[in-house]
């Protein structure tokens, strides 16, 4: 992905008119920000935003949060032609208290003494230079960033509160506390209001976050009093990191702390928005410009947790496909809950390259509504992609290959003068779909009945009939000729060239069962033309005499 700067794109005049009125969602979210400013001029540098809970190892979704942000940041570069400086800064809650040990760490019992501390004060499970658990995690999100090459400044909670940056802000949260109660209260049931506060203490003699109503809270001189654990009567300033903001009102006090003019979140946090707003507004600052997008689901269609480790890592996802495959991911229909497991891979693939493949014909309108352009801020590459990644899935299922050479040798004789070397970004994808088909893809033959052996033994005729270098529209209508002489696969609905009945696709069904082991698969002629018609009638053989099922 192609995120290192949004500024490698310097927009034209007609680029700008046309993004104008472009419909896709970056553009339209980029044009709430451009109107925020309409009346007053824009600041110094327009601060995008999103936030990190290091509570658990970085999953997919955060990565998600990042790339669609930086395609509205990207958006707001080419609708403003390049002249208003701005930056995304990617915040992470770590100095909120471990309230529970994730599933996914080496070893629980090692965590449970350090139960409610910042995370940043919790020792790292893991081992390696990253002094807490917290360290540790912020560390894996910032490689992951880095390795999409984001433009970003990470920003760390721990390190605000203590530093100072927030303290002004939190001055003002003690001058108007019983503001911020007053939008609090109604929100929390009666047990929770009566020790409910927006300052969260870390203890003195424990180091834990203290989930403790105040005593008293003095504005002027900016301390607050409480119970500590043992009973004792403690006073604080809310100052230099010895208190931290309940999670609501953190929301709102860091959009006002820091001038934040978008930030994007899940539909978990919808209901909450409004919240934020206001403490936004109390403290000071002006709610920033919202993006709400809908939550991914794993396989069980449940929503996926970094705590619970469900649902697809990074890592997981970069083991079976390009980068660029999951940028598209995060790109599509950012407000439709989708499933986002190892099964929606080969999919996104395919659909990358296929977007790729229409832009360099699309007109303007078009390619700024193009997934591509905005994964490759406004500049995608040209690549040249012979085989779709489907195709090379299901040469492996045929072929069941040792190394990428049993691959390439196919693809060598269906495109001869394709190497690895002219095309490493098919080599890449030959990996990919190797590995792939090890790890996911489970075959179940089954033998075929009497009538469908008769229409493989007379679909293997039909293919030793043409040229060994037939294309495969040639190797598709051979098929076709087949099926449509069976009553089988007559389909009635549907009418051949000569206006005869059409061919159904219980005949094609039938040939990936016995065939390849699975209930659906490639345009057949395609998938012959690749694999070899030799090849593919020895294939059928195999499957007559049982060799596949044994």
């Amino acid at each position: 992905m192609n995120a290192a700067s949004p500024t490698a794109l310097e927009p034209d005049a007609q680029m700008i008119a046309e993004a104008a009125g472009s419909k896709a969602w970056p553009f339209e979210e980029a044009r709430k920000i451009i109107k925020r400013y309409e009346t007053t001029g824009y600041p110094a540098t327009v601060l995008f935003e999103t936030g990190y809970g290091p509570s658990g190892l970085p999953h997919i979704g955060t990565f998600g949060e990042v790339a669609r942000t930086t395609m509205v940041r990207h958006a707001f570069h080419v609708l403003t032609g390049g002249k208003v400086a701005t930056k995304l800064l990617c915040f992470s809650d770590d100095m909120d208290g471990m309230r529970k040990i994730p599933d996914n760490v080496p070893d629980r019992a090692f965590l449970e003494p350090h139960l409610h501390k910042p995370l940043t004060a919790v020792p790292n499970p893991f081992g390696g230079d990253h002094a807490s658990f917290g360290d540790h995690n912020n560390a894996m999100l910032r490689r992951f960033l880095d390795t999409f090459g984001f433009d970003y400044e990470f920003a760390s909670a721990t390190e605000y509160y203590r530093s100072g940056r927030f303290d002004k802000v939190l001055l003002r949260a003690a001058e108007r506390y019983d503001d911020i109660m007053a939008v609090m209260l109604p929100t929390l049931g009666a047990e929770r209001q009566a020790t409910y506060s927006p300052f969260l203490p870390i203890s003195p003699t424990t180091g834990r976050v203290l989930y403790v109503p105040m005593k008293h809270v003095d504005a002027r001189a900016g301390m607050i009093t409480f119970n500590d654990e043992d009973g004792s009567e403690v006073t604080l300033p809310v100052t230099g990191g010895q208190v931290k903001l309940q999670w609501k009102p953190d929301f709102g006090m860091r959009w006002a702390a820091l001038g934040v003019d978008f930030e994007m979140f899940g539909k978990d946090h919808q209901t909450n928005a409004v919240i934020y707003d206001r403490i936004c507004s109390i403290l000071g600052g002006r709610p920033p410009e919202h993006f709400v997008y809908e939550l991914f689901l794993d396989e069980k269609g449940e929503k996926i947790s970094k705590s619970k480790g469900n649902g697809l890592t990074i890592d997981e996802w970069l083991t079976y496909a390009p980068t660029e495959s999951l940028s598209l991911y995060m790109f599509q229909k950012p407000r439709t809950a989708k499933r986002l497991y190892f099964d929606v891979i080969p999919r996104a693939v395919d659909e990358y390259f296929s977007f790729l493949d229409a832009y360099r014909r699309q007109p303007l309108p078009q390619q700024l509504a193009n997934p591509v352009w905005h994964i490759h801020n406004g500049e995608p590459p040209e690549i040249d992609l012979p085989v779709s990644f489907s195709l090379l899935l299901n040469l492996a299922t045929a072929s069941n290959p040792e190394n990428k050479a049993v691959i390439w040798g196919f693809i060598s004789a269906y495109a001869p003068g394709v190497t690895p070397q002219s095309h490493p970004h098919l080599d890449q994808l030959v990996g990919y779909a190797i590995q792939y088909f090890r790890d996911f893809v489970t075959k179940k033959y089954r033998a075929p009945d009497e009538v469908e052996r008769a229409t493989l033994e007379a679909l293997s005729a039909g293919l030793g009939k043409l040229p060994v270098d037939a294309d495969g529209a040639a190797i598709q209508d051979a098929a076709l000729n087949v099926a449509r002489r069976i009553e089988l696969y007559q389909d009635q609905s549907r009418k051949s060239p000569d206006g005869g009945p059409g061919v159904s696709v219980a005949f094609f069904q039938m040939i990936y069962e016995v065939l390849l082991g699975q209930e659906r698969g490639p345009r057949f002629g395609s998938f012959v033309a690749l694999y070899g018609i030799p090849e593919t009638r020895t294939l059928i053989s195999n499957a007559l005499s049982g060799k596949l099922i044994n």
